[in-house]
């Protein structure tokens, strides 16, 4: 019959009374096997994610029809051992362990068999119910590895396939095998000169399982050997001779910080277009909605409340936040998807080891970029929980693309000016990435600080694999991308930004003895403002934008012109004009970038940390510390200016 896919768009408890599964089959694999593609190449759209009970890491379950049988797809996360020393280990090994699937896939990367056969033995030590998925056979063929699959099979004693999943090509038999070992119709040999001496069901002593992890090796090189044949001996050479520059010590850095300059740049650059026609769209929706309240004859209190309450800032937050991740998101993801982000690990590593933290928290720092909230949930990777807390307290040193416009803005109006054209751009982006470089400074010095004080150890090692170039999937790539992150931050972000509107307007809108409330608070944080080169507009617009980073300009400007609702800027003269009007010097252009860099998170930031630490007083640190920093620098570079003027 072949495979066959259904689309549901109910939602998730709905889908799964749907999907009445006939049999529950486990996915598993070391990482970058294409373990991801197989699992959304057989499930399609019919799948969703969530955590694993009492764990952070997260969990695919989807579900595909095949000869009138339902199978539950369970995503295993991706390792390398079932010999559990993290997280992802230990929930893979339980699962195969607690016998809940009929069936374990297991996928191997066929251009790198012989690491992937220490998994597939380790399995098989747990259950001989699984058929071995070899894919990546394209790429293997480009560099003339040649794998014998029915050799392959004798010798592990279990079903082989081969897939090049990518293009869908061996899915369909790779299910009909499925079938035959979940229907009993292929049975899977013990081969006992294969786990003869191997046991991973039990706690093992340190001496123990050295003397099994040695066996697996050596049967693993024996099967390899006895399956594969390699036509060009330097089938790899192309890769490390790319990796000669994209890892070395001269030219690894100063790369990735072109490519990040060239990814901010097209996504600075390519979000101005959506956010204005998204910006038109939403005045249009304001037309209709200001005509539906008067139809309903809502009172003006009402309407006003709504409109240019609710409305108007859920608007702003959507129409400036949208295109940059949409643009930024799937930009990371194709970098991801062609093998380059571990090379990014790979040179920071040392960096990281010097500062007692991970080496992978440079991955989870990178995705901050494009969202703190992302790079909080990215920080999931690290296995230590010490160090997964030093990452997700110093991920708000990268500036979000929330942030970006606002330092953009700033350097253009203050520091670029004089230039134009294209030498306008290129030194805007210079000076961002000089103050990136600047919040990439500050994480190192700050993870030193906790890793020697609160939060005290020694910095753990972990396996680094470098995966091969690939081609990325430029499509797959962007709208997972959009729908796995994009909209998952937008929607948080709407959430807060609707209550954030309502009280917003409220404030600009009561009055006491002739001043509004928002006037109010600003006098109040003026002395405070003014001590760090700002003023008390700027600090209630960062204090009510905690929803969304988004905001802040739209109220700044709200204070300035006295306004009762966000108000925009139609151009970067404009705004110019208003903020040197309203006192602004060079020197609170800096303190403003100063504070840009250096405040707490945002409320969607807020709440990712309290859910991956599950404690209000890491949350508050993680706020506290941006904070402490930001004002105290705001404090120096205004006291050093006064100084100097004077």
């Amino acid at each position: 019959m072949g495979l066959t896919r259904y689309r549901f768009s109910r939602k998730i408890s709905e889908k799964e009374e749907l999907w009445k599964s006939d049999f529950t089959v486990a996915l598993a694999g070391n990482p970058n096997v294409g373990k991801s593609t197989v699992f959304n190449g057989l499930t399609g759209l019919n799948q969703h994610t969530g955590n694993w009970p009492g764990k952070t890491v997260s969990n695919a379950v989807g579900h595909y029809k095949h000869n009138g049988k339902v199978y539950k797809l369970v995503d295993l996360p991706g390792t390398y051992s079932m010999l559990a020393s993290s997280t992802e280990e230990e929930i893979a090994r339980d699962y195969i362990n607690s016998k809940q699937a009929e069936c374990v896939i297991i996928v191997a990367d066929a251009t790198c068999l012989k690491r992937n056969l220490n998994l597939v033995i380790q399995i098989l030590s747990i259950t001989q119910n699984a058929v071995l998925c070899v894919n990546l056979l394209d790429e293997a063929k480009k560099k003339g590895i040649s794998i014998d699959l029915d050799e392959l099979s004798l010798n592990l004693g279990i079903p082989v396939v081969g897939t090049s999943a990518r293009d869908k090509k061996g899915l369909d038999k790779l299910t009909d095998t499925v079938q035959n070992v979940c229907t009993h119709k292929v049975k899977c040999m013990y081969v006992h000169s294969l786990l003869d001496g191997i046991c991973l069901d039990c706690e093992l002593s340190r001496e123990q399982r050295d003397i099994t992890l040695e066996t697996i090796n050596k049967k693993s090189e024996e099967i390899y050997n006895a399956c594969v044949t390699n036509t060009k001996e330097n089938y790899n050479i192309r890769d490390r001779k790319i990796d000669k520059i994209l890892t070395s010590k001269a030219t690894g850095i100063p790369i990735m910080l072109l490519l990040l300059g060239v990814i901010f740049w097209i996504t600075v650059t390519g979000a101005n277009y959506p956010s204005m026609w998204l910006a038109s769209l939403f005045d249009i929706i304001k037309g209709w909605l200001i005509w539906f309240l008067s139809f309903i004859n809502a009172p003006d209190f009402i309407s006003a409340f709504i409109v240019d309450g609710i409305y108007t800032t859920l608007a702003w937050v959507v129409s400036v936040m949208l295109p940059p991740m949409a643009i930024f998101f799937p930009l990371f993801s194709l970098l991801e998807d062609s093998g380059y982000l571990p090379r990014i690990a790979f040179n920071m590593d040392n960096c990281f080891k010097k500062c007692c933290a991970h080496g992978k928290q440079s991955l989870t720092m990178a995705m901050g970029f494009g969202c703190n909230a992302c790079g909080v949930m990215g920080c999931r990777i690290i296995d230590s929980p010490r160090e997964r807390l030093i990452a997700i307290l110093t991920n708000n040193f990268v500036p979000c693309n929330g942030r970006l416009p606002t330092l953009i803005a700033i350097i253009t109006m203050f520091f670029t000016s004089v230039f134009v054209g294209a030498v306008q751009g290129i030194m805007s982006v210079l000076i961002l990435l000089a103050v990136i470089l600047t919040g990439i400074l500050m994480t190192f010095a700050v993870s030193k600080i906790l890793s020697k004080t609160l939060l005290k150890g020694i910095p753990s090692s972990f396996i680094l694999e470098l995966p091969p170039y690939r081609r990325p999937q430029i499509i797959k790539t962007i709208v997972r991308s959009v729908f796995d992150r994009t909209l998952f931050v937008l929607g948080r972000a709407v959430v807060v930004a609707i209550p954030a509107g309502a009280l917003i307007w409220l404030l600009g809108n009561t009055y006491v003895d002739g001043a509004s409330l928002l006037s109010c608070c600003t006098e109040f944080f003026d002395p405070f403002g003014k001590a760090l080169g700002l003023d008390g507009v700027i600090i209630t617009a960062f204090i009510l934008g905690f929803p969304a980073n988004e905001i802040v300009i739209p109220i700044i400007l709200m204070c300035y012109m006295s306004a009762g609702t966000l108000t925009d800027y139609s151009g970067l003269t404009e705004l110019y004009s208003l903020l040197t009007a309203n006192g602004w010097t060079v020197t609170t252009a800096i303190c403003m970038m100063v504070m840009c860099l250096f405040h707490f998170p945002c409320s969607t930031t807020c709440i990712t940390i309290n859910k991956e630490t599950k404690s209000a007083k890491w949350t508050a640190l993680a706020a506290i510390i941006p904070t402490v920093i930001g004002v105290t620098l705001c404090f120096l570079i205004n006291l050093c200016s006064n100084l100097i003027t004077i």
